[in-house]
């Protein structure tokens, strides 16, 4: 099971300028090919309830796995093309899950109290970080509290003459 997180950030760290900020309103084109093609190949998907609402667009066939703190509340608002669940259920447990299911790859895709639940759980085996040219100077950063965590630069890849893709393999 390969487990990432995938993020754009901006050049001074954030990834939004407030909890309802899109990422999309901000990040390059090349950003968004990547984001959607690498969430297609994973098939499983983890995010925050908040970061799902700002999506309008859903890759068909993806399963998406919500996270809130009423889960009974969540209604699947395209039960025709994806399967979501909503959920509060450790990390550890939803990636055995996820695994036990046949999944090969999921991607956890934000926000950062989901970033931070996984990340501290242990579970998460790669980072994506694209970052864009862009400064915010304050707003909503990658971690919503402190992560210690050491990383292996794994590759550097130009995604346009503006914006960088890092790929980070979490040290175990």
């Amino acid at each position: 099971m390969h487990v990432f997180l995938i993020a754009a950030i901006t050049a001074d760290g954030y990834i939004g300028r407030d909890a309802n900020d899109r990422s999309f309103d901000w990040t390059s084109q090349e950003d968004k090919q990547f984001y959607v093609k690498s969430i297609k190949r994973a098939k499983a998907v983890v995010m925050g309830l908040r970061t799902f609402k700002t999506f309008t667009r859903y890759p068909k066939g993806n399963r998406y796995i919500l996270y809130t703190n009423r889960p009974e509340e969540f209604i699947n608002p395209k039960p025709e093309v994806i399967e979501a669940m909503a959920t509060k259920e450790d990390p550890k447990v939803i990636i055995e899950q996820l695994e036990a299911e046949g999944f090969s790859e999921v991607a956890i895709a934000g926000g950062a109290s989901i970033y931070t639940l996984f990340l501290k759980a242990g579970v998460i085996d790669t980072l994506y970080l694209t970052v864009e040219p862009i400064l915010f100077g304050k707003g909503v950063p990658l971690f919503t509290e402190e992560v210690s965590v050491d990383l292996e630069l794994k590759n550097c890849t130009q995604l346009s003459p503006q914006t960088l893709l890092v790929e980070y393999k979490v040290k175990k």
